[in-house]
């Protein structure tokens, strides 16, 4: 079965059918966004979907069989006597059970504790957990479960789960989990459909047919415009890190999906924060859903030990190269190997300078941003993740979804323009329940920045942590107030005349220097008199 865009259903309405439907039970829930689907009934012997566009009603296309799509399963789950009794042996397929223990998790997280049950349940997700918790096998250890319990699959079939990811990094990490938990299950495939992969490997393997398709929003319509797969057996979707994918653009191509699926199925939305955009789209495609929300989401982790120090410009990189020689010769003389240290700066162009003064002082260091091809990012991660290189540096591309373990030590050379991304940043290391390091460097451009993460801080210290708000509006809300901000620092500097851009105003007295401003110089004079 093939896909049909928008722009095309009309066209193509000769060939459109029906998919099956059905009543839920309790536990399951109809998804009333299945308006405009079409399908035809081959991906090897259909016209493209552009020919499609130009039949004629004088041609009308010839009869054909087409094949039922088998009935999406949802099985009642029920615990075991044996999990009613606190021991969990019997939740899950032996095969899941046999791969867990081959990995060594014996206890699950908080948001794994939590959302597990819920998803295996049938039930729609809104996840919210902070970084590092573990909500990757919280909805897939759910999703292969649901896979088994389901008609196998036929070549040409569509997959029966799809997980929708923000970038290539976070896709493959999440495919990785995906073989993790899989990895007794002989016949049960999935695929990564990716930008800046083999698309001829994405498009044999989709047309073989495979349980689980995990991708990025936009690869995977080219899929579906091509035909060579399909959203007819879809029936447990996952949209992981969503306010990412909507920061970066994809909320056309989510809308475009979650429109076109099947009205029988589940769908879990994770995300590091709760903007107004997920809300919004949360309520739009989610039917009912159980809230889970583990940790104090949207505020810099407690147990991550952060430290800011001010430096001008021109010297960052020489204060960098003595924080980590100094690392250096210290993990050296205890034997221990370098810490794995994530340096986080501003410019792709940067990026390569500081990894080139790193490896110039004798540090072990590599690259990682959207200018270098994707087989020198995955080696560079590879490099990384197996501490062959002890230092990464990166701009945001790193920032957030990445989850390799034992980061012990988060540096921002250049420190990011909004509060969330400094989260997002920081959120490398102390994940999982340990404790990290961030360093953050910052000159007076980044004032009213340092002046929220110092007020972070001291919440967080006081046991009082403040959620940020997150998301475009609050990000482009932060942006003008830090505008502002720099406007009336300019403003005063000018007003009090040279050798005054040094003075600090705290926020609750700039009314006066608004005030006197507009009262004329005298009065503003005679304020400080005083």
């Amino acid at each position: 079965m093939s896909y049909v865009p928008p722009h095309l259903r009309n066209a193509a309405s000769s060939t459109t059918v029906s998919t099956n439907t059905g009543t839920l039970d309790n536990h399951h829930h109809h998804h009333h966004h299945n308006n405009n689907l079409a399908f035809s009934n081959s991906h090897s012997n259909s016209p493209s979907l552009f020919n499609a566009s130009r039949r004629t009603s004088a041609a009308p296309p010839s009869s054909r069989t087409i094949a039922a799509v088998p009935d999406t399963v949802f099985p009642k789950w029920q615990p075991s006597e044996r999990v009613s009794r606190m021991n969990p042996d019997q939740c899950l397929h032996p095969s899941i059970m046999k791969d867990i223990a081959y990995h060594d998790y014996t206890r699950p997280t908080s948001i794994q504790a939590q959302a597990m049950p819920i998803a295996l349940s049938g039930r729609d997700l809104l996840g919210c957990a902070e970084t590092g918790s573990g909500k990757t096998a919280a909805f897939t250890i759910p999703m292969i479960q649901h896979c088994l319990a389901q008609p196998p699959i036929r070549r040409g079939d569509g997959p029966l789960a799809l997980v929708l990811a923000p970038t290539r990094e976070l896709a493959q990490q999440i495919e990785k989990e995906v073989q993790a938990f899989s990895r007794s299950l002989e016949s049960f495939k999935t695929a990564i459909v990716v930008g800046g992969t083999n698309i001829e490997k994405q498009r044999s393997e989709l047309r073989a047919g495979v349980e689980i398709a995990v991708a990025t929003p936009g690869r995977f319509i080219d899929h579906l415009q091509q035909g060579n797969t399909s959203l007819s057996r879809i029936s447990y979707v996952v949209l992981d890190e969503a306010d990412r994918m909507l920061d970066m653009g994809f909320e056309p191509q989510i809308r475009e999906i979650m429109r076109s699926l099947p009205e029988k199925h589940q769908t879990l939305l994770f995300s590091a924060t709760m903007p107004v955009e997920i809300e919004a789209l949360s309520k739009e495609y989610l039917a009912s859903p159980v809230q889970v929300k583990v940790g104090k989401v949207s505020s810099p982790t407690t147990n991550v030990s952060q430290t800011l120090v001010k430096v001008s410009e021109n010297e960052k990189i020489d204060r960098l190269l003595d924080l980590l020689v100094e690392e250096a010769s210290q993990a050296e003389k205890c034997g221990h190997p370098f810490p794995l240290t994530i340096v986080f700066v501003e410019r792709k162009t940067r990026c390569d300078e500081v990894a080139e003064a790193l490896i110039a002082q004798g540090l072990s260091a590599v690259s990682l941003h959207g200018g270098r091809s994707q087989s020198e990012r995955e080696a560079a991660l590879h490099d990384f993740r197996s501490s062959s290189t002890s230092i990464l540096v990166a701009t945001d591309v790193a920032s957030r979804g990445l989850d390799v373990t034992g980061v012990s030590h988060v540096i921002n050379l250049d420190l990011p323009k909004t509060t969330e991304d400094y989260i997002h940043r920081i959120g490398r290391t102390g994940r999982a329940g340990s404790t990290g390091i961030a360093t953050s460097f910052y000159t007076d451009r980044d004032m009213f920045l340092v002046s929220n993460i110092r007020k972070a801080i001291a919440d967080a210290e006081s046991g009082n942590a403040v959620a940020f708000a997150t998301g475009k509006v609050a990000r482009r809300k932060e942006k003008e107030a830090a505008a502002a901000h720099k406007e009336a620092n300019i403003a005063l500097s000018k007003h009090l005349g040279p050798g005054a851009a040094s003075i600090n105003i705290e926020d609750k007295y700039r009314f006066m220097i608004a005030a006197s401003n507009s009262k004329g110089e005298g009065t503003a004079d005679s304020a400080w008199d005083d």
